[in-house]
């Protein structure tokens, strides 16, 4: 059965040896940066590059596919609520009185007569589904790239307290057993004659809402497991420790870092000062 989980890049390559701190920067730029931006040409190169980088560095294409597939729905809305409804802020981003229709519904049509989705609200909905799909994408750019042993050294080498890297790291570790559960149930119930080929998509979503009971107890019990283990080992949170795996900053990840705060002071100014970025701006 395919379904989307947690997963490391099996290539090897550049984005692959940097330290993890530079990833961080980069996540926290990119996210600060899509959040500002208004621009639905910005916003889609920002995002077309975020999946060419991805693909480069071994995510695998079947993932993106699958995160744009589940998110269509969420997008569809995006693109009806600030077409047709989104008419204030749109009018206040552009500095105009009325909008541009796109097309208007007829009067006599009950209900939706007279609506009118503007061509102003349809790309600002352009500009939220492309930020939402950039900030999906930043994430595993930098985590599926880093190893989860790796990356803890590094947020603690970046002075995150090592509670909060000890938990995002745990979190990490349990999505494959999570998954791995689900399989689980999802056999068992075929070995008692569940034939999920020949259902239809409401029933396929019916049987997966009644894996969720079964999940989440289980899911509970290893937490608990988890938390008797923690204690048995005087676990204390301390990042005065020894570590297996060593976190060093090279060249490379220095300039990289540097690119990205680069980045960050030149597109916050060219937004506040030019304009560049802003819904209606000059790009």
């Amino acid at each position: 059965m395919s379904m989307l989980k947690f997963q490391t890049v099996e290539r090897d390559s550049f984005f692959t040896r940097l330290d993890f701190r530079p990833k961080l920067v980069m996540m926290a730029v990119i996210t600060i940066v899509a959040f500002v931006w208004e621009s639905p040409l910005l916003q889609v190169a920002m995002a077309s590059l975020l999946i060419v980088a991805a693909l480069v560095v071994g995510v695998k294409f079947s993932y993106i596919r699958l995160v744009i597939t589940v998110m269509i729905p969420f997008y569809i809305l995006l693109l009806l609520t600030h077409g047709f409804f989104n008419i204030d802020q749109v009018k206040a981003l552009t500095g105009k009185s009325e909008l541009t229709p796109m097309f208007v519904f007829p009067e006599n049509w009950w209900l939706i007569g007279g609506g009118m989705m503007s061509w102003e609200g349809f790309l600002y909905g352009i500009n939220a589904i492309f930020k939402t799909l950039s900030l999906v994408l930043v994430i595993p750019l930098g985590v599926f790239t880093t190893d989860v042993d790796t990356m803890i050294v590094g947020m603690v080498r970046a002075r995150i307290p090592y509670k909060i890297a000890f938990i995002f790291s745990a979190t990490l570790r349990f999505f494959p057993v999570l998954f791995q559960e689900i399989g689980m149930i999802i056999e068992a119930q075929r070995l008692r004659g569940l034939a999920m080929e020949k259902m239809n998509p409401i029933q396929r979503v019916r049987v997966y809402a009644k894996v969720a009971v079964p999940l989440i107890l289980g899911a509970m019990v290893k937490s608990q497991q988890l938390e008797v283990v923690l204690q048995s080992k005087a676990f204390s949170g301390s990042p005065v420790r020894t570590y297996l795996h060593e976190s060093e900053m090279r060249t490379v990840d220095y300039l990289l870092m540097l690119f990205f705060v680069l980045f960050f002071i030149a597109a916050t100014v060219l937004y506040f000062v030019f304009r560049i970025g802003a819904f209606g701006g000059p790009i």
